[in-house]
């Protein structure tokens, strides 16, 4: 599986333990939410960064009190047809003005990376072949969009009122 963070490849620095009985005493790490609720006390009290991986059932508002203590927040598509993580992503980037790290994990399609970045996400992990390759050309399917977003791209009456 790689991992695509701002448009790189990255190795990825966490180890996902989700659903393990052990947590490694050191390193980064990403947990489940029944470890994060469990081992709260304990894991915020680390020196290396802390990642929450929630099922597409599990709204952020579960951890929305712990966003300071967490670097990572890794939202999952267990098919392709629920669209939950997208507005999850949305959330963490402006409700609850999360700054860290938000990745797609599961079923991540190529065809909507474009739509992902633009609720929030900045970090993918692809089952592809080339998925740098991929990752660029999904990004450029799109140059101009109607709405606003998460990623801070103008839309397309804010840039024709700014040609005005």
């Amino acid at each position: 599986m790689a991992l695509v963070k701002n448009n790189a490849m990255i190795d990825d620095p966490f180890v996902d333990v989700t659903g393990q009985e052990t947590i490694p005493a050191d390193g980064p790490v990403i947990v489940d939410l029944h470890q994060w609720q469990s081992h709260r006390e304990q894991l915020t009290q680390r020196t290396d960064p802390v990642g929450v991986r929630l099922r597409s059932d599990q709204p952020p508002e579960l951890i929305a009190g712990d966003l300071e203590s967490l670097a990572l927040v890794a939202l999952e598509f267990p098919v392709f047809r629920d669209g939950r993580a997208y507005s999850y992503a949305r959330l963490l980037r402006g409700q609850y003005r999360f700054d860290g790290e938000i990745r797609a994990v599961g079923d991540v399609l190529l065809e909507q990376l474009h739509f992902m970045e633009r609720t929030g996400f900045d970090a993918f992990e692809l089952q592809s072949d080339d998925p740098l390759g991929d990752l660029q050309v999904a990004s450029a399917d799109f140059d101009v969009w109607y709405q606003p977003a998460a990623d801070g791209r103008l839309s397309a009456m804010q840039l024709r009122h700014q040609s005005d």
